[in-house]
């Protein structure tokens, strides 16, 4: 039997890595699962936990007020290498691009454990662009021994890099699994009552690269279009970065169509998502999910690794310039047929069945 250890800390990590440790405690005839949560994120984190039902096995609880990174990649690296040095797993399975995921990976390296990567081959090419989360899916695809990308496109960036093709599988995304199970029929809330009748737009916006001037540029054009489009509501479950709340309220304040609430659990979240008419967002996990629930998504970097969406049609680069913002955002609102053609389009990372093509995978090798 196999002992395959899943670590995680973040609450995007949570929500792709969870519908993977349920696929793999279902096969316990193969795997001996062991799930270690880095504690990254807390409530957020728990919060996932508890919609997939899912109990750590290991919680290092490492967040901290003010944590910086420094902080995260020691931590991760002090505390997760007891745990590893006692369950001696045969492989760790990380995910993305977050900092708990290279530390994880680079404390694997050092005691010579496999690494297999979830969302492997992702890339903007641009190391500082997002920061830190380019330079650590980089990192992590180094050491990794299984690359596990979503979509095809993301294997051509791991043969450029010249890892093997015996290494890399192709499964689809696993947050599209979690959709499977979180987007219920009959689904209410408060906020999306509130919003009915109305053509509900949803936001996200925390990037640290983002943070300062650029958000304030964001959250104007928002504000500006949604002034002249009297027939739209905005949500906005907001980020629990103190400078984030400060430029939303600062922008955003005073303006009774648009709500600021505290962040959702995941299953309300994707349930939001499937009520919006369309989604702004500077996140990477919206711009897997949003297409497979037909939302056209205006993503607000000014790049990003997912670019097989921007080719497909379903998401849009609109950078953080004010007016860009402005104007794509009411081109959406003002053109039904520019707003069909991105809803209608494919959906490219995957059908909802990715965990189960990686535990295949775990268990042929």
């Amino acid at each position: 039997m196999k002992k395959v250890m899943l670590v995680f800390g973040t609450r995007p990590e949570a929500i792709k890595m969870c519908p993977l440790v349920n696929e793999l405690r279902a096969r316990a005839n193969e795997f001996d699962t062991v799930v270690t949560v880095t504690g990254q994120h807390r409530e957020m984190l728990d919060q996932v936990l508890r919609v997939f039902d899912v109990t750590p096995d290991h919680d290092l609880a490492i967040m901290r007020p003010g944590q910086t990174l420094f902080d995260v990649t020691c931590d991760v690296l002090l505390r997760l290498k007891a745990v590893l040095e006692d369950e001696r797993p045969d492989v760790v399975l990380v995910h993305g691009d977050t900092t708990t995921s290279f530390a994880a990976a680079l404390t694997c390296f050092y005691l010579q454990i496999p690494v297999g990567h979830v969302e492997a081959g992702l890339r903007t090419h641009d190391i500082h662009s997002p920061w830190p989360e380019e330079f650590n899916r980089q990192a992590v695809d180094i050491v990794s021994e299984y690359y596990f990308a979503p979509t095809g496109a993301s294997k051509q960036n791991l043969l450029g890099e010249g890892k093997p093709e015996s290494r890399i599988w192709v499964t689809g995304n696993t947050g599209i699994d979690a959709l499977r199970t979180t987007v219920r029929e009959g689904y209410t809330h408060p906020e999306l009552e509130w919003a009915e009748g109305s053509r509900l737009i949803l936001i996200t916006a925390h990037r640290r690269e983002n943070l300062g001037e650029p958000m304030h540029r964001m959250f104007r054009a928002i504000r500006r279009v949604m002034e002249e489009h009297p027939d739209t509501k905005a949500i906005y479950p907001i980020h629990m970065n103190p400078l984030v709340r400060r430029a939303a309220h600062e922008e955003l304040d005073g303006f009774d169509r648009l709500h600021i609430i505290d962040p959702l659990e995941v299953l309300d979240f994707h349930n939001f998502m499937a009520a919006s008419h369309l989604i702004l967002t500077d996140s990477g996990g919206i711009q897997e999910e949003a297409p497979s629930l037909g939302k056209p998504v205006l993503v607000m970097r000014d790049t990003t690794e997912r670019p097989e969406g921007v080719a497909a049609g379903t998401l849009k680069l609109v950078g953080t310039e004010e007016d860009v913002v402005y104007r794509e955002f009411s081109r959406l609102l003002s053109d039904q047929a520019e707003y069909e053609a991105m809803s209608r389009a494919s959906n490219p990372y995957g059908d909802g069945y990715a965990s189960g093509r990686i535990a295949d995978v775990l268990g042929g090798n």
